[in-house]
């Protein structure tokens, strides 16, 4: 097998998945700010620009966790792929 610094193939699916977590731990962390949003949305009787604010960060996670989560199972089903392991989920 050829050496991982020198393979492009190897290099972009390092790349992807480096994109990977970091959409993933966007994501996450928008649904974190979106519950204590809405925590203290309840405390304050959610006035209409904190449901606004709750809304967007809320849709903004979903669009950048699903694809974040979706390529990283993918590379790590090349991986697998690659060492000849079977790979299942």
């Amino acid at each position: 097998m050829s050496d991982p610094i020198d393979d492009p193939v190897l290099v972009r699916r390092e790349q992807i998945r480096r994109l990977s977590d970091l959409g993933q731990r966007i994501g996450y962390l928008c649904f974190g700010l979106g519950v204590v949003l809405f925590v203290i949305g309840f405390i304050v009787q959610f006035p209409a620009w904190l449901v606004t604010t709750i809304i967007v960060v809320l849709v903004f996670g979903s669009s950048v966790l699903l694809p974040g989560i979706i390529f990283g199972y993918a590379a790590k089903a090349a991986d697998s792929e690659d060492r000849g392991e079977k790979f299942g989920y």
